[in-house]
């Protein structure tokens, strides 16, 4: 079944590069933090119901290609209009982790399972992202979660098994797979990006990310309008746009400042939001029909991260 599937004024923008703190010190929660991290959240919820209007006029690998490049061209002005020098040469190995993981990855590989999946079927895997996330975080660092930590992870993960395999007919689709591919991805950017926004400003995180892609992505986005028909409609711009230069640009622009703000773990607590959040707009902005195990995952999921997230702390 087919799914109906992060100009800044020069002198305001700037940001001075947060303090360096080692990776295991937990940084003081503030509300400005919060709600950095919470538009985030509500930009990233946005994401599906978008890259499903976005499907309506372009095919997969042009709506991915030419969103990566435009939010690249947009990040790049930015950067060159403020003269941000470019990044020590020790943070680029972090900074193409970020690329791989969100400007490519992840964009592409959730793009081609909204091709077959509904948006809240994908809202549900992509669920545990915030707990994938709190996983490679405490792998980067050295830590050692504890063993209810484990007990959580590995109850969400079987929850969301459960959901994948019983709404796909008894075994895991090629759409599934694309969906936990793009977790592990994810979740890997994710966690670099927010190591690197401690000691550089989160958008300039991203911004680099994004320009690092360009030599990719414009020619890959001039080979698929080549060969993959485009109608422009008002849902298939808007969702183009939105993908582009609210969830790749902005919204990783303000979720990068509030990790470092309030901490990865503090942050990823705000994600429980975003499933049920993509769920919501999925029935508002798409018409699509839940089914009752739908929101109920969802739940079971959002339970489980909690749970890891308390024995984690």
């Amino acid at each position: 079944m087919r799914a109906q599937n992060s100009a800044t004024a020069p002198t305001s923008v700037a940001v001075p590069a947060a303090r360096a703190r080692p990776a295991t010190e937990s940084p003081q929660v503030s509300p400005r933090g919060v709600l950095r991290a919470a538009l985030g959240v509500t930009a990233f919820s946005l994401t599906f119901p978008a890259t499903a209007w976005g499907l309506e006029g372009f095919g997969p690998w042009s709506l991915v290609a030419v969103r990566s490049a435009l939010a690249a061209l947009i990040a790049g002005a930015c950067l060159l209009a403020l003269r941000v020098p470019l990044p020590a040469r020790h943070h680029w190995p972090g900074l193409s982790v970020v690329a791989a993981g969100v400007v490519l990855g992840f964009p592409m590989l959730t793009t081609l399972a909204l091709e077959t999946s509904t948006t809240a079927h994908a809202a549900v895997v992509v669920g545990l992202l915030p707990l994938t996330t709190a996983l490679f975080s405490a792998l980067r660092v050295g830590s050692r979660p504890s063993r209810g930590f484990w007990a959580a992870a590995l109850a969400g993960a079987a929850v969301v098994i459960a959901f994948t395999v019983t709404q796909s007919g008894g075994a895991l689709t090629s759409a599934d797979a694309y969906l936990f591919g793009a977790l592990l991805v994810c979740a890997a950017g994710y966690t670099e990006g927010g190591r690197l926004a401690r000691v550089m400003p989160g958008w300039h995180v991203i911004g680099w990310a994004l320009v690092l892609c360009l030599p990719l992505t414009i020619p890959a986005a001039t080979v698929a309008l080549s060969y993959e028909p485009v109608q422009l409609t008002a849902h298939s711009v808007t969702g183009l746009l939105w993908v582009a230069v609210g969830s790749q640009f902005l919204g990783l622009v303000v979720w990068y400042r509030g990790m470092a703000a309030i901490g990865i773990p503090k942050a990823s607590q705000l994600q429980l939001a975003q499933p049920l959040l993509t769920l919501v707009w999925s029935v508002l902005l798409l018409g699509e029909q839940l089914t009752p195990a739908a929101p109920l995952a969802a739940a079971a999921v959002l339970v489980c991260i909690a749970v890891a997230q308390r024995a984690r702390a």
